[in-house]
């Protein structure tokens, strides 16, 4: 991280102080003005994303509401992606989150135990294989529970340059889009705890306030779908247990009745539960409140045979009925009107997609959402893109929650499946091994990397993809240890990226010298830093840091100690702040030391060179030839405009 770019101050250097206006003692921030730019209802892992992206813009007003009287205490959610994890990094607590979450390695599988016969059946051990595939992420998949998640990024607001806090005991119980309505076009009606009410105006509202989601009903949003009338029981336990994977993630067949997923807790003890029920009777709507905790202990015991299992303490445990449904649209505007306004209102989280627990997808893919939306919000409201940009939102993530709901149909069918019987096979079932395959063909899934946006707006084709074939258009971008020129430090080139609302312009040198005027890389600093046509001069305010809308990063192909940092293009040493410091963070080499050269890793044409356009979001938009200047200009002018200047 950087500081002191301000000058220097003692005390911990995350700390930032509190922008002109923000409460610095941190209350405050979250009274309703009248007016607010943008109004977030819901503290659920979409909200608190996108709120602390856009606590990071105190320039924009920001207030967050949430119906329950406090911040979230017991987990509900649990399993962080390694896709998370690194969207976690870009807000500065992916070390927290790896240091305290349990590391989910290896999995186990568990089906009949075919040597015994009668009452003596049991289950055994049928295979184990690694949860994430090598080579997909630098990051574990980890378990910690969504309190805890939410609470890491409540901290981030809390302590961000708009102090923003969340007013806690508020509903929203009317949404309205106003056609006179001005610059503050929407109008939500809020009900606090004792009945007051009070009504606000916003720019935009997201409704992240869950599966009930009062957002989604004010605009007539349908959750289309079908409950699949089976139940699970789920509970948080410290128990004493002779079963031996139990500090292993553990998928059971039980020929003695259901099936478990055992999902070990943060902290050494605790453990989750997944616990089959069986079907429900859909003409009885009380059948799930009928289960009760021992009834799902019971359960577990009985499918655990002849492994005991004894719960000692409770931390938290619930029934839920398995189901998949998506909303009908992920904003305000109607099919019919789609290009003759643009959106206000957006529903995100399971406020438009639920779905199943056990693939461990609905926190991790709500977060996405709001951290898909929160870089537009902060473009559109700062003026650095036209209000069209919002309409990506829907078109995007609808996509993705779709994508989702098919998924956790198969993955869910799979997990309640019950085990086949040889001697009876008309009956059907999975037989453990096939159940083992499947699992291991959803690791990509599950790991929170099968998500890939289509050409459009933001995602260019793949035409140029041959340049940089480890960094494919539409997904994410695939982090890679490199040096730092400057000062020799090894670090991942991914790593530097913040949730701060910045496009990041990687540019892999191509053959030959770097320091050369005519090399691909000085071109193309050039282009950047003096043509007409450049993105970054045309849409940087003047009086911003050169670097304050494009990150712009080299990565060269020497070794470090065969280069000067002087000697490369004065672009790449931004001069920023009111001392006129330079940046000497912007050039690195290769990780030759360690044996992982980038440019291998990443498939980068070493004649040739290129250019990765990241998202602020960590998406790859564009791969580009390094010469391919017009190309990059004719990008970012589709959806960005000249943004008013810093006074």
């Amino acid at each position: 991280m950087q500081f002191y770019l301000d000058g220097y101050r003692p005390g911990d250097p995350e700390y930032r102080p509190a922008a002109p206006g923000r409460d610095e003692s941190s209350k405050g921030a979250a009274a309703l003005p009248d007016e607010v730019d943008v109004l977030i209802v819901g503290t659920g892992p979409a909200g608190v994303v996108l709120a602390a992206q856009l606590a990071e813009f105190p320039g924009i007003t920001t207030r967050v509401v949430e119906r329950r009287g406090g911040p979230l205490e017991i987990g509900q959610a649990d399993g962080v992606a390694c896709r998370t994890v690194e969207m976690f990094n870009a807000f500065g607590l992916a070390e927290k989150l790896v240091r305290e979450g349990y590391w989910v390695n290896e999995a186990t599988f568990w089906g009949p135990d075919g040597t015994r016969n009668g009452s003596t059946a049991g289950i055994t051990r049928t295979g184990r294989v690694q949860d994430v595939a090598d080579g997909l992420s630098e990051y574990p998949h980890v378990i910690v529970n969504q309190a805890r998640m939410q609470e890491y990024l409540l901290e981030k607001m809390r302590t961000s340059p708009s102090r923003l806090v969340p007013e806690y005991g508020v509903e929203a119980t009317g949404v309205e889009v106003l056609d006179d309505g001005g610059d503050y076009p929407v109008k939500v009606t809020l009900q606090r705890e004792g009945g007051d009410t009070a009504v606000v105006r916003a720019k935009y509202v997201v409704g992240c306030d869950g599966a009930r989601s009062a957002v989604r009903k004010s605009l007539g949003i349908e959750l289309r779908g079908d409950a699949r009338n089976h139940a699970w029981g789920v509970m948080d336990v410290l128990a004493v247990t002779d079963f031996p994977d139990i500090r292993l993630k553990s998928v059971v067949q039980s020929p003695a009745g259901g099936n478990l997923l055992i999902i070990p807790r943060e902290g050494g003890y605790l453990v989750r539960f997944y616990v089959d029920l069986g079907d429900l009777d859909p003409a009885d709507r009380d059948a799930r409140k009928r289960f009760t905790f021992d009834s799902i202990v019971a359960a577990a015991q009985k499918a655990l045979h002849p492994y005991t299992l004894e719960v000692k303490s409770t931390a938290w445990w619930s029934v839920y009925e398995v189901g998949q449904r998506i909303a009908d649209r992920f904003d305000d505007v109607l099919d019919a009107e789609r290009g003759t306004r643009t959106p206000r209102v957006f529903i995100a989280g399971d406020a438009c997609h639920t779905h199943s627990a056990k693939a461990g997808q609905g926190m991790n893919v709500s977060m996405q959402d709001g951290f898909n939306l929160g870089w537009k919000l902060a473009a559109v409201l700062e003026g650095r893109s036209p209000e069209s940009l919002l309409d990506t939102y829907a078109e995007e993530r609808r996509v993705i929650a779709q994508e989702l709901i098919d998924f956790d149909l198969r993955f869910s069918t799979m997990m309640a499946a019950h085990p086949t019987d040889p001697a009876h096979p008309e009956l059907g079932g999975v037989d453990p091994a096939e159940k083992q395959r499947m699992f291991t063909e959803a690791g990509r899934y599950t790991a929170g990397f099968a998500t890939e946006y289509t050409p459009g707006l933001l995602t260019r084709s793949a035409e140029h993809q041959a340049v940089a074939t480890g960094f494919p258009v539409g997904q994410r971008f695939y982090s890679a240890p490199v040096i730092r020129l400057a000062d020799a430090k090894p670090l991942g080139l991914g790593h530097v990226a913040q949730a701060d609302g910045r496009w990041r312009i990687y540019a892999f040198a191509g053959a030959g010298d770097p320091t050369s005027p005519d090399s691909g890389i000085a071109q193309l600093a050039a282009f950047l830093g003096e043509s007409e046509d450049s993105p970054v001069r045309r849409f940087t305010p003047d009086g911003a840091d050169l670097d304050a809308v494009f990150d712009v990063r080299a990565v060269l192909q020497q070794d470090h100690r065969e280069l000067e940092v002087e000697a490369l293009p004065a672009f790449l040493r931004p001069v920023k702040g009111p001392f006129g410091l330079k940046d000497y963070e912007k050039v690195f080499t290769p990780d030759l030391k360690g044996g992982r050269d980038i440019f291998d890793e990443r498939g980068i044409d070493r004649e040739r060179g290129a250019i990765v356009v990241v998202r602020p979001d960590q998406y790859v938009a564009a791969v580009l030839p390094l010469d391919a200047h017009a190309e990059l200009a004719d990008f970012f002018a589709a959806f960005m405009q000249p943004a008013a200047a810093l006074v």
